[in-house]
């Protein structure tokens, strides 16, 4: 006798695989599709596709319709609807990035918060620095210790830092580094006063940066546009500048100033 096939256990690399091959198939719809079908196309035992399916509904990548159908879910327009606003702010940026690179001769960098991080996307070339500049494409640093980060917690409000301060600890990383809630608030106010932040050098002995943010259509703040600069080349001067330049490129993404 034929024993009818068993949906088997497979690895976290498998199961990511298998989620894939569902999604794939979903997007080839554009009403729902029932689970049957769905199992026929990826080559799924249907309780397997059932259990990844239930999973990935939980999380909003999946939606179910009418009993036993399913279509893909919001979640992955909010997701997509990110990589498309920082592949605009890229784009948008790039040039104005390479005109203020050459008017002021130092780093520019252009980055976007993930959690408790500053993730570093687009940077022109380091200029005349001899000092070792940590902000690649690519490089992570913790909120409070980078201009940019600043810009993000001053949006957080009050309870959100005190919240970010009691998860991370505030970790320092030079003798001038933040590491207290007090002097973490006394910095964010000052930078809720002036519209810029500054990193004096918190995550890098001998590197100063300034930094101003950028906006998108809705008013949110999505990136922030920064300068980096060995210490004795520091030029508080750049602020308006720095500043100039994020509006110009909050405008090229959609943002439009409120009158005062």
């Amino acid at each position: 006798m034929t024993q009818s096939k068993q949906p088997e256990t497979k690895s976290p690399i498998q199961v990511i695989e298998r989620m894939m091959k569902l999604l794939d198939v979903l997007s080839y719809y554009h009403d729902p599709v029932s689970l049957k079908q769905l199992a026929l196309e990826t080559g799924l035992h249907p309780s397997t596709a059932h259990r990844i399916l239930a999973a990935m509904s939980a999380n909003g990548f999946v939606e179910r319709a009418d009993p036993g159908t399913y279509q893909l879910g919001i979640r992955l327009l909010e997701l997509g609807n990110l990589v498309k606003s920082r592949i605009n702010i890229r784009d948008s940026a790039m040039p104005l990035m390479q005109r203020l690179h050459r008017e002021i001769g130092e780093s520019i960098n252009l980055g976007v918060r993930q959690g408790d991080e500053i993730v570093y996307v687009e940077r022109t070339s380091s200029g005349r620095s001899s000092v070792r500049v940590v902000h690649l494409v690519g490089a992570r640093a913790p909120l409070h210790v980078t201009a940019v980060g600043k810009l993000f917690l001053v949006e957080d409000g009050l309870q959100k830092v005190r919240e970010y301060a009691k998860r991370t600890a505030l970790p320092g990383f030079t003798p001038t580094s933040l590491t207290t809630l007090p002097q973490l608030e006394r910095e964010l106010e000052r930078v809720r006063r002036h519209g810029v932040a500054f990193d004096n050098e918190e995550i890098e002995q001998g590197l100063r940066c300034i930094a101003a943010p950028i906006r998108d259509d809705s008013g949110e703040l999505v990136a922030g546009l920064s300068v980096s600069a060995p210490a004795e080349r520091h030029n508080p001067d750049w602020v308006p500048i720095v500043r100039q330049t994020a509006d110009e490129i909050s405008a090229a993404i959609g943002y439009v100033k409120p009158e005062k």
